[in-house]
């Protein structure tokens, strides 16, 4: 009766998280407000609270790693916070599109002229991505794999050919993408400080927010740092190095 009841619920958020779908593919869903600015402070409270030691630099930005070590063969598994905990079963029991709770999260910190490089996540998470943003705006680029290309044109296909496109991130939204949008495209963001959001497959859902000084210029001015939490699910938990 339990399960029947997990199912049910579980059934019941997809049916709701249906509606913020955006662009053409069916993966891929956005949800403005899916934090309210109080909670947002909180969180970057806690993690411009987290040791200097959890800080990792990188090239083009700095990053917090809660969960435990990714491994090829699954996770090395560690607790995460109660702050992170409570806010990735948030996000479980609202889209119903994780077979278990979130057990890894990347906190990722851009200065406003910082990006990241087109890239696809390891085959060690579940197909399932959701990534809430904290603080600046930015424009997140989605583009077709290679491999996509090549076996379209081997197909000749000339109807659904897989095309490039953008989706604006605002403060406090969540975007989640599954599937073919999870496998089939890398996605990356500018390092640039100005970016255009015309075009973008979710301008209606992601503007009660303008910016720009007419209709036809369409821009976001990244004036402060960007944090972004990438939340995943790895299904192979391992409790010791051993087992690996």
């Amino acid at each position: 009766m339990e399960e029947e009841d997990n199912n049910n619920s579980s059934s019941s958020s997809k049916n709701k998280v249906d509606k913020f779908k955006i662009g053409s593919l069916p993966t891929l869903m956005y949800i403005p407000d899916f934090i309210t600015h109080d909670q947002q402070t909180l969180l970057l409270n806690n993690i411009n609270g987290a040791p200097h030691s959890k800080w990792k630099s990188l090239k083009n930005r700095r990053l917090q790693n809660w969960g435990g070590i990714v491994h090829e063969k699954g996770l090395l598994a560690q607790p995460l916070p109660p702050w992170l905990a409570k806010v990735t079963l948030k996000i479980c029991e609202e889209t119903g599109l994780f077979p278990a709770p979130i057990n890894h999260v990347l906190i990722n910190e851009y200065l406003p002229n910082q990006g990241i490089m087109p890239h696809q996540d390891g085959p060690a998470y579940f197909p399932v991505v959701a990534i809430l943003s904290l603080g600046s705006p930015a424009v997140m680029d989605f583009t077709p794999h290679s491999r996509l290309m090549e076996e379209n044109h081997k197909d000749d296909k000339t109807l659904d050919n897989p095309r490039p496109f953008s989706v604006l991130l605002m403060p406090c939204s969540l975007l989640i993408f599954k599937d073919s949008a999870y496998s089939d495209y890398l996605h990356g963001i500018k390092d640039s400080e100005l970016q255009s959001f015309n075009g973008v497959v979710n301008e209606v859902e992601a503007l009660n927010y303008q910016e720009q000084d007419s209709e036809e210029v369409k821009n976001i001015h990244r004036t402060s740092n960007r944090i972004s939490l990438t939340c995943r699910l790895v299904l192979k938990v391992h409790k010791n190095l051993f087992k690996f």
